[in-house]
């Protein structure tokens, strides 16, 4: 009986956390996964914080209500197999942050299958569906920690690209990235700038990454947070937010009024910052699902589309990263209570990134 070691989070408070153990049970046509490695960014705190609201939580269920897992990208190798998954397949997907998972295979073909246990049944598909590495064409092994990094966050930056295309840039002269130095806003400036006529695009950072954002050459102007009523132009704006910010949001609003078409809330990378003020204009806002966006392009493009497309954004823009991207890989419960705790605290800095094992 293989034990399955797991790192768990207070759904109420998500700076509590905990390690508890327990036995993995493979139902008839299931298996196990040992899970190699997995990615922890600004990405997976947003899980936590709207995991209620979205259900982040129900993926990987606890024993206790109070307690939940924050969902990750990783890969695994399967262990154990009662179906007709063979064993020594290497799976890419949604993981809990834990050593292992069980699954139950269904739907599955040579490039990818889906969880078909009940209690995902009611899920968005995309993060129920494991891409089988070894039917790729296009993997490269060299690439596996950059695909658990970037490859969540990148497909969200196309989203976004193609959202803002599909809404005719909301009549915007100019889009308004806050947190310019998440690695989300990043691959969301390298898709458009990928267009051929794409608006005036604007960076807004702190003192401790401003330098590292101009180098990127990405934006058109870089705005310091407390600069933002002065280094802000009076133009109509959207806003892609990844920081979660009530107090920057509310400036901005407040600053551009009627100029302010529209704001996609993406992120929460000032987790502590979260929630919004009265001068936050709440009409002209919504949380951005990268989830929804995807289903419905999958009807307008056709099957496999979007995946391709996606898959072909992802490679371009994660070959310009490895210009400033720096993996800090480790394993250990350690390390993964310390990658955690540093991203939940804002502290990784903006050119790094946790890829973290058991």
């Amino acid at each position: 009986m293989t034990e399955i070691t797991t790192f768990e989070t207070r759904k109420a408070n998500l700076g509590e956390t905990r390690v508890t153990n327990s036995q993995a049970s493979i139902p008839p046509g299931g298996a196990l996964l040992k899970v190699e490695r997995f990615a922890f960014t600004a990405n997976n705190v947003t899980y936590g914080v709207v995991g209620e609201r979205i259900g982040y939580w129900k993926f990987f269920p606890t024993a206790d209500e109070d307690w939940g897992v924050i969902p990750v990208w990783g890969i695994a190798e399967v262990i154990e197999s009662d179906g007709e998954l063979p064993v020594g397949d290497r799976l890419y997907g949604y993981f809990p942050m834990a050593s292992h998972l069980v699954i139950e295979p269904a739907r599955v073909k040579e490039a990818n299958l889906f969880d078909g246990a009940a209690h995902r049944a009611e899920l968005p598909p995309v993060y129920n569906r494991y891409s089988r590495l070894a039917a790729d064409p296009a993997y490269e092994s060299a690439m596996d920690d950059e695909r658990m990094v970037l490859w969540p966050l990148y497909a969200t930056s196309f989203c976004l690209y193609d959202w803002l295309l599909d809404n005719d840039w909301h009549g915007a002269e100019q889009v308004i990235l806050p947190s310019a130095s998440s690695k989300t806003a990043i691959g969301t400036a390298y898709a458009i700038r990928t267009d051929p006529n794409p608006p005036r695009l604007v960076g807004v950072t702190s003192s401790r990454n401003v330098e590292a954002v101009k180098a990127l050459g990405l934006y058109d102007d870089v705005v310091l947070y407390e600069d933002i009523e002065t280094g802000v132009a009076q133009k109509a704006s959207v806003i892609v937010d990844m920081s979660g910010s009530g107090e920057v949001l509310g400036r901005l609003h407040k600053l551009l009024g009627d100029n302010m078409r529209f704001t996609s809330n993406v992120g929460v990378t000032h987790y502590s910052g979260a929630g919004m003020g009265p001068d936050f204009i709440k009409d002209r806002s919504a949380m951005f699902f990268a989830p929804g966006h995807i289903q419905k392009r999958s009807k307008d493009w056709g099957p496999g589309e979007f995946d391709r497309k996606a898959a072909e954004f992802w490679h371009d823009a994660t070959v310009k990263s490895r210009d400033w991207l720096k993996i800090n890989r480790q394993s250990g419960i350690d390390a993964i209570g310390e990658a955690y705790m540093d991203v939940l605290a804002g502290k990784t800095v903006a050119d790094s990134a946790w890829v973290v094992g058991f």
